[in-house]
């Protein structure tokens, strides 16, 4: 309950999350059938990067800063196209003064059959998503532990989805709860589409996650990891990855055109580095960079 998004939206773990939740949400977007995209740890929806709070930390410099600012060629600026084009959209002026956090860009980028269904726990920020998405009959917005929407809220109505889990990672034991989640959540809606998001930094249990997950009755699971600097003598975030479950099939080769554009605009050491790899299926990997 003590973690504030504000302090590190835009970051780099953001910009990967973002990417690729917008290339998941466009594969869906082939078929005309509606589809919902369920976001368990929600946030507040849109943020500010003027803030107080947001400046404390000026990590959005080194991640979207980085990126608006970047040439990254054809191939790689029609994949992140729609991801971008949201940011400009919230910043006609110019500049990068409003970020969207999962929920906003996924409704951002919807049809008009697609749905929002999206769980905050922290009061305030409840109160705020709430706020920011009153009216719109095309988001449901719930004050709910996002854990538990992994159980009652699967499936959609809709049979179609997206589940994005991207929890705070206060707790020691959060990696576990991941794996266990998703695991749940596989049993009620085998057919969905899931991504889960974790940090990198030293020490973190990575190899044990990993075997985790792949001892699971789940067929396919992809995964991408971005690391920008190097974790001698940082205690804090060093990278990020995800866990895609049932992705589609175009998002392996896109992964080998985005993640080394990524590593090399937002590296922050000469220690930076990437890597894509089925946990469970297909075993061609992305080579890291």
């Amino acid at each position: 309950m003590n973690y504030r998004h504000i302090y590190h939206a835009g970051n780099f773990a953001d910009v990967l999350k973002h990417a690729v939740l917008a290339r998941l949400i466009r594969y869906m977007q082939k078929k005309e059938g509606a589809f919902r995209v369920l976001d368990t740890h929600a946030g507040i929806g849109l943020y500010d990067l003027s803030s107080e709070e947001a400046q404390k930390t000026g990590e959005w410099v080194d991640g979207i800063g980085k990126l608006m600012q970047a040439d990254l060629g054809p191939q790689v600026s029609e994949l992140l196209e729609p991801y971008l084009s949201a940011i400009r959209e919230l910043n006609p002026e110019g500049g990068i003064r409003f970020y969207p956090g999962s929920p906003k860009l996924a409704r951002m980028l919807f049809r008009p059959q697609d749905r929002l269904s999206a769980m905050e726990l922290h009061p305030e920020d409840y109160a705020r998503l709430h706020r920011l998405f009153e009216g719109d009959h095309h988001a449901r917005i719930t004050e709910l532990d996002g854990w538990l929407a992994l159980g009652a809220h699967l499936p959609p109505k809709e049979k179609r989805g997206i589940v994005l889990v991207d929890p705070p990672f206060e707790e020691e034991d959060e990696y576990q709860r991941l794996a266990k989640g998703l695991e749940r959540a596989y049993r009620r809606f085998p057919g969905g589409t899931y991504c889960l998001w974790y940090p990198l930094k030293k020490g973190a249990p990575i190899k044990e996650f990993h075997e985790t997950l792949q001892a699971l009755d789940i067929p396919k699971m992809l995964c991408a990891e971005l690391i920008v600097r190097s974790d001698r003598g940082i205690t804090g975030l060093t990278g990020s990855g995800l866990v895609i479950v049932n992705p589609p099939f175009t998002l392996k080769d896109e992964l080998h055109q985005l993640l080394p554009a990524l590593k090399d605009h937002l590296a922050q050491d000469r220690f930076a580095s990437h890597r894509a790899f089925w946990l469970r299926g297909e075993n061609k990997a992305v080579k890291d960079d």
